[in-house]
């Protein structure tokens, strides 16, 4: 028996590990959502309306991709006059503007559970590289993926004119991902 146990585990640790690839999440169970400054106080919202696309194999993260496709007019901000302000020409423009747009160009891992993803970022016709340190983790079939990165968004050209003065909105934005994902068969 004392050389069943250690053979058993052996064997165990021999079998190659299953693979398992996450595809397109769910955006009714996933978040995309933000916290930025007014006057110094913090000012959280969301965006209620985008596309996901995902191709994540733990095992395999050489191959991995990511993108999204928002669309700004469906910001939550807060308030009606807040939203009703931050889709116009100043902030997003979004009769010229009506996504952002994020498509990965690389997906690393960090060890553990840990990652990290980048690629070009693009808001009101203006693109920089972004990256997104992450997490993800199995529930069940589902992936969860969690992260979060800042912008400026004055690079983005969002907030110019009277907006442009940093002292009332911060120019740094926090842009918070929460994704749940199921498991392709």
């Amino acid at each position: 028996m004392k050389r069943l146990i250690p053979a058993l585990a052996a064997a165990a640790l021999a079998l190659p590990v299953a693979a398992v690839e996450y595809g397109t999440p769910d955006t009714a169970k996933s978040a995309l959502s933000f916290t930025t400054k007014q006057m110094g106080v913090p000012v959280d919202g969301k965006f209620n309306r985008f596309k996901v696309t995902l191709n994540f194999d733990p095992a395999a993260v050489q191959k991995a991709s990511a993108g999204f496709e928002l669309e700004l007019a469906s910001i939550d901000a807060g308030s009606k006059e807040a939203n009703d302000e931050v889709v116009g020409k100043d902030w997003f423009n979004v009769k010229q503007f009506p996504t952002a747009v994020f498509k990965s160009t690389a997906v690393k891992a960090l060890g553990g559970n840990k990652f990290e993803v980048s690629g070009p970022l693009t808001i009101k016709g203006r693109t920089q590289t972004v990256t997104a340190p992450f997490t993800y983790k199995a529930e069940g079939s589902n992936g969860v993926f969690d992260g979060a990165f800042t912008i400026k968004r004055l690079q983005f050209g969002v907030g110019e004119g009277p907006w442009g003065d940093t002292s009332t909105v911060a120019d740094e934005v926090l842009i918070k991902f929460h994704l749940i994902a199921a498991a392709r068969k």
